[in-house]
């Protein structure tokens, strides 16, 4: 057999010839004959494989390098579905943004579309584009309108009924705890609209006006939750509201499934996540607020879920992210934490609201003179509303189980054991 047959019969990779190599140059030294066997037996020149030797010492590299892949953004895929998916058109729209692309050939955009089709994206109807671009361009101009009369006095183009009228729903004053659903206070007590709630009010009206995404979070006990009832307790004509339930470290499908029973789709739950999403996105079309409470609990995989429904350019929603350390998780997905266009942090309730709060709160506080309750934040309850709300029960148990019980100092530091664990 000759040496040409040989050489079609018997071939070496690269990694498997370097390998070799490098380990007769460690025994002794790699000579020119090995270097042109080895060639023969890879099909190359042997100056490549001189190469190929000295990337091995200098870079420890034995594979070859791979070179940077052109990818399309979520920009250059929209403009491509507005030229009718028309490559040409989005190469010269490259060639003339010039971010990054300037230089990428015609034939790399061309491959990078056939992957994207490949794997699964689908180009949507021009006309889909379009509208979805104004809707977002008037959405951004009424956020822009809300922004600028927020706390001013003046009203907003949108106060007669758009999503900006939310924020004139939070003013001060009480409800009763009945007129807002999901709230549950101790008996006798109102649901008090303070600052915290006015803020986060104003947050969620920012986000549904700019069609965005609201993270509401703080410590627990602040009243995040109840905030956030009071405000989309009456939300504008046209939107309505969902409540995710968020299990305890739920996987992908276990939210897809909460966030299909949130939106109370008929039917039961599909099998194949694809008809799932199909049915959630079609529910979504129409405006919406879907809340997401306790969104600390959610790994990566869910937020990036949470982030695709929010970006199909089907869906006409604001998302509210809520939760003790929410925004530490929103956090660990840029591309989410980057949609967030409103922060709201619920904190403490100030030393200087604290009377008029409670007093508001509950009758059996109204009587108490400030300095009293000022003692009882300082020594307990500590401007959580939680907390002042569990020693309101507290407090009415034992009037009603202990006759002619008297609200003193002696009372009230049994009550604080109660409401903390033994340090």
């Amino acid at each position: 057999m000759g040496e040409r047959e040989l050489e079609g019969l018997v071939s070496v990779s690269r990694p498997v010839l370097v390998g070799r190599l490098l380990q007769l140059d460690a025994a002794g030294g790699v000579t020119s004959a090995h270097v042109r066997a080895g060639a023969q037996l890879a099909g190359v020149h042997p100056r490549t494989v001189w190469r190929w030797v000295e990337a091995a010492r200098s870079e420890g590299r034995v594979e070859r390098r791979r070179r940077a892949r052109f990818e399309l953004s979520d920009e250059a895929w929209e403009v491509l579905a507005q030229a009718g998916g028309n490559v040409s058109v989005l190469y010269r729209h490259l060639e003339e943004c010039g971010d990054g692309d300037a230089g990428v050939s015609l034939a790399s955009v061309y491959r990078a579309v056939q992957r994207e089709l490949a794997a699964g994206r689908v180009l949507p109807d021009r006309a889909v584009v379009r509208r979805a671009r104004a809707e977002r361009e008037t959405r951004q101009a009424l956020s822009d309108l809300a922004v600028g009369g927020v706390g001013t006095g003046t009203p907003s183009a949108c106060a007669a009924g758009g999503p900006a009228s939310l924020l004139t729903s939070a003013g001060r004053g009480t409800a009763p705890a009945g007129d807002v659903p999901g709230v549950v206070v101790p008996v006798g007590a109102q649901a008090v609209r303070t600052a915290s709630v006015r803020a986060v009010a104003e947050a969620v009206g920012q986000a549904m006006a700019a069609g965005g995404a609201a993270c509401v979070f703080g410590d627990a006990g602040r009243g995040k939750t109840v905030a956030l009832r009071m405000a989309l307790s009456d939300p504008p004509v046209g939107w309505g509201v969902s409540w995710v339930r968020v299990p305890v470290r739920p996987s992908v499908s276990e939210l897809r499934r909460a966030v299909f029973e949130a939106l109370v789709l008929p039917g039961r739950f599909p099998h194949r996540s694809a008809e799932a999403d199909e049915r959630i996105v079609g529910a979504l079309d129409e405006a919406r607020v879907l809340v997401v409470d306790e969104a600390q609990r959610l790994p990566v995989p869910c937020l990036e879920y949470l982030q695709s429904l929010w970006d199909h350019p089907q869906a006409r929603m604001a998302l509210v992210l809520c939760g003790a350390g929410s925004e530490r998780a929103v956090a660990r997905v840029p591309q989410l934490a980057s949609r967030v266009c409103a922060w709201q942090e619920v904190g403490r309730l100030a030393g200087s609201e604290v009377a008029a709060t409670v007093s508001a709160f509950h009758p059996l506080w109204a009587g108490v003179v400030g300095g009293e309750v000022a003692w009882i934040d300082q020594s307990c309850t500590h401007g959580v509303f939680r907390t002042w709300a569990a020693l309101t029960t507290h407090l009415q148990n034992a009037l009603l189980t202990v006759p002619d019980a008297a609200v003193d100092r002696a009372l009230l530091r049994r009550l604080f054991r109660r409401l903390s664990p033994p340090v």
